[in-house]
C-alpha cells in the first residue's frame, strides 16, 4: 500500500496540518474537504474572536511549508476566525495545492473487499473511501491510511435536555439558530427577546455579541437558560485561566449578567418549543421538563455542545467510548462526568488508535467525541505524533511536545450539569509531586491529581 495516498478527510485546522506533516515525512496526502474552501465551516463563525493567541493556532510543519513562499507567521494577538482562514488557513491550503480536493464530501470509509463483519486479513487491506461531488458525481479512493479531521460543527447538540431535539424544535426551525450571533448583523437580534440555551465557549460569546446588541439598541431582552441548577463555573476560570482571553471572555459575560441586562434561568430542562403567534409575529416559548415557559422569544440560540458524525464510519471497527464516542483511551480525561478541571493531557497515535482498524485515526475536535474542552494546539499535537506513527518513528510518535493551559476551573469530581453533588476530590485536593515520564526517556517532576481513571488525568 505504499504508493497509496493518505486520505484526510476535512481541509480545516487540524486536516491541512496533518497535510503539511505528511509532505515532511516523505508521504502522500490526500485532503477531501465538503466544502468549497479550506477552513470552510471555520468560516461560518468567522465573526467570533479566537481565545488562542496566533502562536497557538499555527502548526510548527505548516509554518515550515509555508516560509519558502513568503508567508509571514503572524506574531502576536488574538485572530477572528475568518483572519484565521485568510492569513494561514487558505495559504496554507494553497501551498499544498492539488493535494487539497474540494466538494468532496466522504459518504463511506470501509475496508478493500471486506465489510465490517468479516476478520480475514483485515488490517492488511487498503481503506476505501467513497464521496460525492457538489455535481452529485460519486467515486472510490484507495488510502493506505485515514486520519478523520472532520470536525463536528455540521452535528450540533439539540435543544432537548434529554439528547433528543425538543418537541416542536424541527417544526419552528425559522426561529432557532445554532451558531454565535454577530453584533455586526444585529437585525435578528436587535429590540427583540432571544433566548440562549446552554453554557460554555460559545455561550459566553454569545452573550457577549447579545449584551453588544442590547446595548446599542434598546428594547432589546436576553434570557439565558442552563440546565445547571447554579452559576457556578458557568463563567469558566477568569483570571486563574492560562489562557487569558478565555478567562475574560467568563468575566465579561458575568458583567454583563451582574449589570441586569442579561436574565438567567436556572435549573431549565428543556422539553418542548411551541410556537406562539399575535397574529401578526410569530414566537418560540420555550417549555421545561418540570411545564415551566419562559417568556415568548423572538428567536432561540441553541449553543447545546456538538457531537461527532460517525454515520460514514458505519463500516468500521471503532474503539469508542460509550458516552463521548471519543477514543476509549482518552474518555477518562476529558470526560468531565468523572472531572471537572481545566487541564487535560496531550494525546497522541496510540492513544488515538482503534485496535481492529490500524491506521484510522480521529483526530481534532471529533476526536474529543462530546467532550467540550478540545484546543487548536491539541490536534497539531496529535498529527504531529500520529504522521510520525505512519511513517515508522516510533520514538517521535510517543513523545509529548505539548503542555496544556488549565482553565482555573475546578469543580470536583461529580455528576456533569449538578455541581451541588460534586465531591470535593477528583482534582480539586492537594497533590503531591509525581514524575512524568516524556517520551520515554527524560522525566519532569509534575503536580499529579489523579489517574486516567479519576481526577485530572
Amino acid at each position: 500500500m505504499s504508493d497509496l495516498p493518505v486520505v484526510v478527510i476535512g481541509a480545516g485546522p487540524q486536516g491541512l496540518a496533518a497535510a503539511a506533516h505528511l509532505r515532511e515525512r516523505g508521504l502522500e496526502p490526500l485532503v477531501l474537504e465538503s466544502g468549497d474552501r479550506p477552513g470552510a465551516a471555520v468560516a461560518e463563525w468567522g465573526h467570533v474572536r479566537l481565545f488562542s493567541e496566533w502562536s497557538e493556532l499555527v502548526d510548527p510543519a505548516a509554518a515550515r511549508l509555508l516560509e519558502p513562499t513568503g508567508w509571514e507567521a503572524p506574531t502576536s494577538g488574538y485572530p477572528t476566525g475568518a483572519e484565521w482562514v485568510e492569513e494561514y488557513l487558505a495559504p496554507l491550503a494553497k501551498a499544498l495545492g492539488e493535494k487539497v480536493r474540494y466538494d468532496a464530501r466522504v459518504t463511506g470509509v470501509s475496508r478493500k473487499g471486506r465489510d465490517r463483519l468479516v476478520d480475514a486479513d483485515r488490517g492488511e487491506q487498503s481503506f476505501t473511501v467513497h464521496l460525492a461531488t457538489a455535481a452529485g458525481h460519486e467515486t472510490r479512493i484507495e488510502a493506505r491510511a485515514v486520519i478523520d479531521a472532520s470536525g463536528t460543527w455540521r452535528k450540533p447538540n439539540p435543544a432537548g435536555a434529554d439528547g433528543l431535539p425538543a418537541l416542536g424544535e424541527a417544526a419552528n426551525a425559522d426561529l432557532i439558530t445554532y451558531s454565535v450571533p454577530d453584533s455586526q448583523a444585529p437585525g435578528r437580534y436587535a429590540g427583540k427577546h432571544t433566548v440562549l440555551l446552554g453554557a460554555g465557549a460559545s455561550s459566553l460569546n454569545a452573550i457577549i455579541e447579545l449584551d453588544r446588541i442590547a446595548q446599542a439598541h434598546p428594547g432589546t431582552t436576553i434570557t439565558w437558560v442552563l440546565r445547571r441548577g447554579t452559576t457556578a463555573n458557568t463563567y469558566g476560570g477568569g483570571e486563574a485561566d492560562q489562557l487569558p482571553q478565555r478567562g475574560a471572555l467568563g468575566l465579561r459575560a458575568r458583567a454583563a449578567v451582574e449589570a441586569g441586562r442579561i436574565q438567567v434561568v436556572t435549573g431549565f430542562r428543556t422539553a418542548r418549543i411551541r410556537r406562539a403567534s399575535d397574529g401578526a409575529t410569530d414566537r418560540a416559548v420555550v417549555v421545561s421538563e418540570d411545564g415551566r415557559e419562559l417568556a415568548p422569544a423572538d428567536s432561540v440560540v441553541v449553543l447545546t455542545g456538538f457531537r461527532p458524525d460517525l454515520s460514514f464510519l458505519s463500516e468500521l471497527r471503532l474503539d469508542l467510548d460509550p458516552t463521548l464516542e471519543a477514543p476509549r483511551k482518552i474518555a477518562a480525561d476529558i470526560d468531565p462526568n468523572i472531572h471537572s478541571c481545566g487541564s487535560v493531557q496531550a494525546t497522541g497515535a496510540r492513544d488515538l488508535a482503534h485496535a481492529q482498524e490500524p491506521n484510522l485515526y480521529l483526530v481534532g475536535m471529533k476526536s474529543y467525541g462530546r467532550a467540550p474542552t478540545f484546543l487548536a494546539m491539541t490536534g497539531y499535537e496529535q498529527v504531529r505524533s500520529i504522521v510520525a506513527m505512519l511513517a515508522g518513528d516510533v520514538e517521535a510518535a510517543e513523545r509529548i511536545e505539548l503542555v496544556l493551559p488549565d482553565t482555573g476551573v475546578c469543580g470536583g469530581s461529580g455528576l456533569y450539569d449538578d455541581p451541588e453533588a460534586a465531591s470535593a476530590g477528583g482534582c480539586c485536593g492537594p497533590a503531591a509531586p509525581a514524575l512524568l515520564s516524556i517520551g520515554g526517556s527524560a522525566s519532569v517532576e509534575a503536580s499529579s491529581c489523579g489517574t486516567s481513571s479519576g481526577g485530572c488525568g
